[in-house]
């Protein structure tokens, strides 16, 4: 047996350990096997190829993070927050449960890649909630702004989970249906999905009066410094 072709994992181990970007280490690991075991250089290149094409989600992050670091490098952080002071009738209850409607019909809809963390609350989501908290608390501190930011991500990812099992498609669903058809209960993904709606709403339901207690847990505070 040919353990050559194994340098590729301590290749990946060294760069890691010295924090390189990942994309590049692995690419080079990738090479490093290939070429120790004994692969053509045009048919290694076209195999990485057809694995980074096919590799539909790592195509998406790596197109879409350096765009948004680019765009939060240009200020894009900073407009979220502008656009925010301008919508004087939009309150953090109503923007994050807004959010999370929009996020649980998206992902019912089979589209989880739409928003999320990384692409949505990270720069328009959590900059925009701290405008609406800074009307309501004008002195927010660092552990504010955490809090904040956990809210936020904790919506997303509620509006999400909850969201997707609704879509028969989903490979959550197409499990669970295997699951039970091994214990010989035949189940349809249709009626998986239907039954995880009356769960997604009241996740919904339940998220949004999360929300609305943490925005009067913050009227609360601030009129208390008021007073005092």
């Amino acid at each position: 047996m040919n353990y050559w072709p194994l340098l590729g994992v301590a290749v990946i181990v060294v760069g890691f350990a010295l924090r390189f970007n990942p994309v590049p280490v692995v690419v080079c690991a990738a090479l490093v096997s290939g070429l120790l075991a004994g692969l053509p250089v045009p048919a290694l290149l076209a195999l990485l190829g057809k694995s980074f094409v096919s590799s539909r989600m790592l195509l998406m992050f790596v197109l879409t993070l350096p765009a948004i670091g680019l765009l939060e490098h240009a200020g894009l952080r900073e407009h979220a927050q502008r656009w925010m002071t301008q919508l004087h009738g939009m309150t953090l209850a109503r923007l994050l449960v807004g959010y999370l409607l929009v996020r649980q019909v998206l992902a019912m809809f089979g589209l989880t890649g739409v928003a999320g963390a990384p692409q949505t609350v990270r720069p328009l989501l959590a900059p925009m909630g701290e405008a609406a908290v800074e009307r309501i608390l004008p002195t927010m501190d660092d552990a504010d702004r955490d809090e904040l930011r956990a809210v936020a991500a904790a919506t997303d990812n509620v509006g999400r989970f909850f969201g997707e099992d609704v879509f028969i498609a989903l490979g959550a669903v197409l499990l669970i249906q295997s699951f039970y058809a091994q214990h010989g209960i035949d189940l349809t993904p249709l009626s998986i999905a239907l039954w995880a709606l009356p769960t997604a709403i009241a996740a919904f339901v339940i998220q949004s009066l999360r929300i609305w207690l943490y925005q009067r847990r913050l009227q609360r505070r601030a009129a208390r410094l008021r007073v005092g």
